[in-house]
């Protein structure tokens, strides 16, 4: 039996004549591939490329759009996407449902799937083993998409412009991120915000923890099995 928990979300429809055109323009992610019920990853960004909100963008119909977020994002999202709608004929108004999240799985809307309850503890771990950023924890707008590992699952290279193209395609085919979100095996007490130590050097930070295993921003340049030091113990990079 699958573990289920609820997942607090925003929810914007952006529905319309425009909608599919006015999306392909403002997100990162090839929206217009979309098959009626179908679902992809996207960011919201800023022409600098720093992320406004991550996004997933369900579509309903051929005209219709449900973009999904963060509680605290929504009214950022909506806000943002009506500014840049100019002459777009497009409808962008909040929308209310329930979002429960299938351990390993899916993100099902407004009908629980079954499955026995989740505890918090079991869902952060699940979160953190996965490689999967927070917002407030590994993501925020100070930090690059591909820092966080979102160049696979948000971004689609072939698509048209949208704010923020620029930058994300000179720095994927042209250069190097410093540092990388990491996955680490820990041992000892550890916290967000705890530095890592490799050689002497501070070389990264952990952005969320939970039994034994913990997110963190590493150096690129920490080799695969360097042995790392936080405050009371150790850390170890997990392939």
């Amino acid at each position: 039996m699958p573990s289920v928990t609820s997942r607090p979300r925003a929810f914007v429809r952006v529905s319309g004549p425009d909608a599919e055109d006015y999306l392909q323009r403002m997100v990162s992610n090839d929206v217009a591939a979309l098959d009626v019920g179908s679902a992809c990853d996207a960011l919201l960004l800023t022409p600098k490329a720093r992320i406004i909100a991550p996004l997933r963008i369900i579509r309903r119909a051929a005209d219709d759009f449900l973009v999904l977020t963060e509680p605290e994002l929504g009214d950022a999202v909506r806000s943002h996407l009506l500014r840049a709608r100019f002459a777009a004929k497009a409808e962008i108004e909040p929308e209310e449902h329930s979002s429960w999240l299938v351990l390993g799985g899916d993100e099902v809307l407004d009908e629980r799937p079954p499955g026995d309850d989740a505890s918090e503890e079991e869902v952060e771990r699940w979160r953190i083993e996965s490689g999967l950023p927070r917002w407030g924890r590994e993501l925020d707008d100070r930090v690059l998409p591909a820092e966080a590992g979102l160049e696979e699952t948000h971004i689609d290279f072939k698509k048209g412009c949208y704010p923020g193209q620029e930058p994300i395609a000179r720095q994927h085919y042209r250069g190097k991120v410093n540092r990388r979100l990491r996955v680490l095996d820990v041992e000892g007490e550890v916290s967000p915000g705890d530095e890592l130590v490799f050689e002497e050097k501070t070389v990264g930070r952990i952005t969320s923890a939970a039994n034994g295993v913990a997110l963190a921003y590493v150096r690129t340049e920490v080799p695969e099995d360097a042995a790392l030091s936080h405050g009371t113990g150790h850390a170890k990079i997990r392939a």
